[in-house]
């Protein structure tokens, strides 16, 4: 049986930050229209730094490659469910069946 520790590295976690500050500033560019509400583009202007920063420190332990990918997995699902969310943005069936998809991709990254 796998323990919490084995699951969730630190570097995991920090890919999942910096994921999460990627939907932020991501929702935020949103809602900034065009930047045209300074303060929403100031801070997806911030969330976008402070991701990278937590992804610097998330390649320190595992690789590259591995981060980069699982960022951009969980940012991609965390934006389109913001959207759907927040936005009332619609989901078609192939693009849940692509997140589906991209969840299994990015668990069968974690566990290889």
């Amino acid at each position: 049986m796998a323990t919490f520790s084995s699951v969730f590295s630190v570097g995991l976690l920090l890919v999942i930050l910096a994921a999460v500050l990627d939907v932020v500033a991501n929702l935020l560019l949103a809602k900034s229209d065009g930047f045209r509400i300074r303060r929403y583009g100031v801070a997806a202007l911030v969330s976008v730094g402070l991701a990278f920063i937590a992804l610097s420190f998330a390649v320190r332990s595992m690789d590259l490659a591995v981060a980069y990918a699982m960022w951009g997995g969980f940012g991609i699902l965390g934006t389109s469910l913001g959207g759907w969310l927040l936005f009332g943005q619609r989901i078609t069936a192939s693009a849940w069946a692509g997140m589906a998809l991209l969840v299994c991709g990015l668990s069968v990254l974690h566990v290889s």
